[in-house]
């Protein structure tokens, strides 16, 4: 349906994508999407010499990352790049990776990835006709404001992509959009994944009614209320807020600890709660969000977030599962999750890879991202799909 808006369009020039060992699965996915794109998209002039390399079976470029014994690496690209539109695709939490120094088995940290990121950009040294960083998850972007003597390492990340010479960096949801003002010169698109978000949910749950009697939308802070109040806003239901209460007189592992979550909203008494944020961390504050929500006597509760990271293991999310606190969380696959995450009964994925073939083909072509970063219509179409049908969604 929005290959129609590219046809008759120009590729800005030959696409090629660079997809880091930290983001293959997703990587591959998304190359056969554009496969598939490409190959239906109605483009009267694909074998003119100005459409060169326009459909192929393959986007992706060959590389390599290698490591010394020592633990130094570098980057080699084993084709030309030369005048390429080269996306490169990395999932800096992925700490499954891993690589030897000194005999000694290493995980990536986040720091890792962020380096061959850096590597890759260097061996395509100025030939590339221009370089799209794609990070779903923003390197440091926790560290997104100084409130003391502190480094402000989000920023200088952007920064220094931005005088390596990328032309622009596509994110998901970042932890403060704000922080795009760090490389002002330099392009920031920031997606959200609100409609995949309701896609998982409407095909897994069939007796949701979505209307202020029936569903709130809540944000489990200050920090996530925007997110929530426009996810309420497109669903025509009501919006709740819980904001953390702090002992600012101690300092646990780098911040506050967290006293209480106090509520302001209406009444969620015999409602469906979907509760949405940009990330799962350790899972505390969320699971507490969520109790205390099934203590205002909640009908259910719905956790949606952008990125499910789960620093302490799923175990807490399994007891609140039993105990009847949480029935579903609903992540993307845009980052790394733990193998045993995808077995679990109260957890449902939402599938980014099409979403972000489709921002690839859009913005090879130049043409406005408008289609496909406000997903408005596509939600409200989706909504109307699903109460007019009985039972969960189908294809």
């Amino acid at each position: 349906m929005i290959n129609k808006y590219l046809e008759n369009t120009m590729p800005a020039a030959p696409l090629k994508i660079i997809v880091l060992p930290s983001i293959s699965g997703f990587g591959n996915k998304v190359n056969d999407y554009l496969v598939e794109f490409r190959k239906a998209v109605n483009q009267p002039y694909h074998d003119s010499p100005a459409f060169e390399g326009y459909r192929m079976d393959n986007y992706m470029i060959n590389f390599d990352v290698p490591r010394f014994g020592s633990g130094e690496g570098k980057a080699i690209l084993n084709e030309t790049i030369r005048g390429k539109d080269v996306y490169i695709m990395t999932d800096v939490l992925n700490y499954s990776l891993t690589y030897k120094m000194h005999n000694f088995q290493n995980h990536y940290s986040p720091d890792d990835h962020y380096q061959d990121l850096k590597r890759v950009i260097a061996s395509i040294a100025g030939k590339a006709h221009r370089i799209t960083v794609i990070m779903p998850f923003l390197y440091e972007s926790r560290q997104h404001k100084r409130s003391g003597r502190e480094s402000l390492d989000c920023a200088l990340m952007l920064e220094e992509l931005a005088n390596m010479g990328i032309s622009r960096l596509i994110t998901f949801d970042a932890h403060d959009p704000s922080i795009a003002n760090a490389a002002p010169l330099c392009g920031f698109d920031n997606f959200t994944p609100f409609y995949q978000f309701m896609q998982a949910l409407l095909h897994n749950v069939g007796d949701m009614k979505i209307d202020r009697d029936h569903m709130l939308i809540i944000s489990p802070d200050e920090g996530a209320l925007h997110r929530a109040v426009y996810f309420a806003n497109v669903m025509g239901v009501d919006t709740g807020m819980f904001y953390k209460r702090r002992d600012y007189t101690k300092v646990v592992d780098g911040k506050n600890p967290i006293v209480a979550h106090e509520f302001l909203g209406d009444n969620v008494e015999g409602k469906d709660v979907i509760v949405v944020d940009d990330m799962i961390s350790s899972g505390g504050s969320m699971i507490d969000t969520a109790r205390q929500l099934k203590k205002m006597k909640a009908k259910r509760v719905f956790v949606c977030c952008t990125f499910g990271i789960f620093t302490d293991g799923v175990e807490s999310f399994d007891e609140a599962y039993k105990n009847g606190i949480i029935d579903k969380v609903v992540t993307t696959n845009l980052s790394y999750r733990r193998p045993e995450l995808l077995t679990r009964p109260w957890y449902l994925e939402a599938d980014m890879t099409k979403f972000m073939a489709s921002i690839i083909d859009f913005s090879n072509h130049d043409v406005t991202m408008g289609h496909v970063i406000t997903p408005t219509e596509k939600i409200k179409k989706i909504l109307s799909t699903y109460n007019n049908t009985e039972g969960v969604l189908k294809d």
